[in-house]
């Protein structure tokens, strides 16, 4: 979900639907939208690329919950025109995080063995 959401969706080539929420951030001027969703992007592949090594489970999972919610929160705060079905977002996303700690904690039993 990372390296789609990060790359496919925010660098390259983007999505208009992306953009125009992060464009709806409040103090940010139009100039910044593309380094900001470019700069946010990166960071989701980065965040991929940790998941995959495995290392620090429940470190990566808190650290992805934490981004699930806050990007679901200021896109329904801040761009609630540009999500179009919002209950179907959240319940995605939960189950995504459910998943997500479902695999950090069979990882941390696995790694305690």
């Amino acid at each position: 979900m990372w390296f789609y959401e990060g790359w496919w969706c925010k660098v390259w080539p983007g999505r208009a639907d992306q953009r125009a929420i992060v464009g709806d951030v409040p103090f940010l001027p139009a100039w910044a939208v593309t380094t900001a969703l470019v700069a946010i992007g990166l960071a989701e592949v980065a965040l991929g690329l940790w998941v995959l090594s495995g290392r620090r489970a429940r470190a990566a999972a808190l650290v992805q919950t934490v981004l699930v919610a806050g990007f679901n929160a200021g896109g329904l705060l801040f761009s609630p025109g540009q999500i179009d079905e919002p209950g179907r977002l959240l319940t995605q996303n939960l189950a995504f995080v459910a998943l997500v700690w479902t695999v950090a904690e069979t990882s941390a039993k696995g790694a305690a063995r």
